[in-house]
């Protein structure tokens, strides 16, 4: 009798053990741009038993994925407000078995060190954004995003494109770190999508991109053979982020 009713109170207690927890909401507008970089030098960031997932879509065929993020506000679980931070995230599209679709995230740059996954580098950043609007004209953005670390870890991007009309999206995404990959976090998120560049080529609303990056772990895949898939603009990004349960 002891053994049974043990057994049926690991039972009830099973849902409680495996639920979700949420531990912080954000909304940023993001610039996502996906290369093409070498097969070999990615796949030495990986960790034993992943492997590269090359992109689909409008980033078909990319192994590396650069996002600019501009949080405009956060929250921690219990609602309250935290300041906001810029943070410019390397991550390559990957997979293992038993593991969905998945973002292995081994570089960060932003304000604070370490961050969620221990892969963050504090940095230095300057963000400029601009959108001019002209009647009879199209919305031209500009932007200017750079990244300096003490450690040498240095990145930018110039940008200008004609803004097209987003496209709304509701999905999920399993963000993984390098340094710890039996962690991560579960990301639900609403967002604006506007492809400027996709892998088809079309450049007509790109109007000029230069990106830049180099220091540990950044110069052996932008080595100048890298080539931009795709440049993605989202106006709006909103999540909530979630702890797997145990």
């Amino acid at each position: 009798m002891r053994a049974l009713l043990l057994t049926v109170l690991a039972l009830t207690a099973s849902p409680a053990l495996a639920q979700e927890r949420m531990v912080a909401t954000n909304m940023d507008v993001r610039t996502i741009l996906a290369f093409k970089v070498s097969d070999a030098a990615v796949q030495k960031l990986l960790p034993p038993g992943w492997a590269v997932n090359p992109g689909t879509g409008p980033s078909a065929g990319a192994n590396l994925r650069v996002t600019f993020a501009d949080q405009m506000a956060q929250t921690d679980a219990a609602g309250k407000p935290l300041p906001p931070v810029r943070n410019l995230i390397f991550g390559i599209p990957a997979k293992r078995d038993g593991v969905p679709a998945a973002l292995m995230v081994f570089l960060s740059l932003s304000s604070g060190a370490g961050g969620p996954y221990g892969t963050g580098v504090k940095s230095t950043n300057t963000v400029e954004r601009k959108v001019t609007h002209a009647t009879g004209q199209p919305s031209l953005s500009d932007e200017a995003w750079e990244y300096k670390s003490e450690g040498g870890q240095t990145a930018s991007l110039q940008v200008q494109y004609v803004r097209g009309t987003p496209v709304s999206d509701k999905s999920e995404l399993r963000v993984y770190s390098q340094l710890k990959p039996e962690f991560f976090r579960i990301y639900r998120y609403e967002q604006g999508v506007d492809v400027v560049l996709g892998a088809d080529g079309n450049m007509d609303r790109l109007k000029k991109v230069t990106f830049k990056a180099s220091g540990d772990k950044l110069s052996a895949l932008f080595d100048g053979s890298e080539k931009l898939i795709s440049l993605v603009s989202y106006p709006w990004y909103q999540r909530q982020i979630y702890l797997p349960g145990s």
